[in-house]
């Protein structure tokens, strides 16, 4: 008998995460030797309207008709965390998500402070890859930064601005994700949310 495949609708707020998120996923499931799931292309909400009473759990409604209810999976949702404490903020929004459809597995990640922070954090593998430099190192304040796109800029040697709609995915595929789970407490938590919307456990 067949099992039901993987399935993940996605909320996110930036034009780049449409492409990079899937790239994302479809690796951390081929790590998990999973090659038949159903990444949904993400659903895209502004920042400000998603964290407002009623943004999120639109959001969450209308995804959750796309992950069906037997199926592993579930929805996941990714936006940065600028200037919000993704501690404070993260839990608040997973209980909205939850309170919307707790018959669905839902995860909130806040990339802190924005998705670029994960490439970031394993910069020495992104040496060469979208114009960037061969040297790269992971710089100290790789969770904490501002401004990653600024990074990422500074430190290509094309002359290129860094280009999220372009970059992002291509840098994506990129990645060492071993490197970036290390160094970025965020995106280890992101691929635990992942586990968990396979499983339904919660990995360590």
């Amino acid at each position: 008998m067949n099992q039901p495949r993987v399935t993940i609708a996605s909320v996110v707020e930036g034009e780049g995460e449409i492409s990079a998120l899937p790239v994302l996923l479809r690796r951390l499931m081929h790590e998990a030797k999973i090659w038949d799931a159903d990444i949904l292309k993400p659903f895209l909400v502004d920042r400000g309207k998603l964290v407002r009473p009623g943004g999120l759990e639109a959001a969450v409604e209308a995804q959750a008709r796309r992950v069906p209810a037997d199926h592993p999976g579930g929805i996941l949702v990714v936006i940065d965390a600028d200037d919000d404490c993704p501690a404070a903020l993260g839990p608040e929004l997973l209980a909205r998500a939850e309170d919307a459809r707790p018959d669905r597995r839902t995860a909130v990640v806040l990339a802190n402070r924005e998705f670029e922070a994960w490439f970031l954090a394993s910069a020495p593998s992104l040496g060469g890859r979208a114009g960037l430099t061969e040297d790269l190192e992971v710089p100290a304040d790789s969770e904490t930064r501002r401004d990653c796109k600024g990074w990422l800029t500074h430190h290509r040697q094309d002359g290129v601005r860094y280009r999220p709609r372009v970059d992002q995915p291509a840098l994506t595929h990129a990645i060492d994700l071993d490197l970036a789970r290390a160094n970025s407490p965020s995106f280890d938590k992101f691929c635990r949310d992942i586990t968990y919307l396979i499983t339904g456990k919660r990995g360590e």
